[in-house]
């Protein structure tokens, strides 16, 4: 379950609240189910997956993929898997633990564990939004964020792509002035 947090401290769980929080981003979050399949749930169950794992991951979800090329034009899809035996796992998160922006919307769907997206609103607060399986998060091209890990230090995520070029951080330099604890 998403755990949205603000600056203030409030804390809203449920997916209406939050989605209200985050409408003046256009930022959507909603719930999309990984199945019953057995397979899948061993195989997100791995801390990692070789080349093969990660297509039959993708592949038994790519009734979402359908959908987003169909609605929205994306090509391309990927599966990222991070977790603590990573080398220089540390290194790979500092591109994104600053605010940037993108300039094309950045789509995932976590399948297994859970990270933390940070917002800058356009009235200048800042909120943090916990994603946990089983959600899916499209934030929008040019939307002022940032992101890490909790403390478990562990996400699947199925990325969707319009486009390669759109990638690169684009640092704004805004200070982050609120930030979960991390152990």
């Amino acid at each position: 379950m998403a755990i949205l947090e603000l600056q203030d401290g409030t804390r809203y769980t449920d997916l209406q609240d939050i989605s209200s929080e985050l409408a003046p981003l256009n930022i959507q979050l909603n719930r999309w189910a990984v199945g019953e399949s057995q397979q899948l749930h061993q195989l997100l169950a791995q801390d990692s997956l070789n080349e093969d794992e990660k297509e039959q991951v993708l592949k038994s979800l790519d009734g979402y993929f359908e959908q987003l090329q169909q609605t929205a034009g994306y090509q391309t899809r990927d599966l990222i898997v991070l977790h603590p035996g990573i080398p220089n796992l540390d290194a790979l998160l500092t591109k994104f633990d600053k605010i940037h922006t993108h300039s094309e919307d950045e789509v995932r769907y976590i399948v297994d564990g859970e990270g933390i997206f940070g917002f800058v609103r356009p009235d200048g607060t800042q909120v943090e939004l916990t994603v946990q399986p089983e959600e899916y998060i499209n934030v929008p091209a040019g939307t002022e964020h940032w992101f890490y890990l909790t403390p478990a230090r562990r996400i699947k995520a199925v990325r969707y792509f319009t486009g390669t070029e759109g990638w690169t951080p684009e640092y704004t330099g805004t200070e982050i002035r609120t930030r979960q604890a991390v152990a």
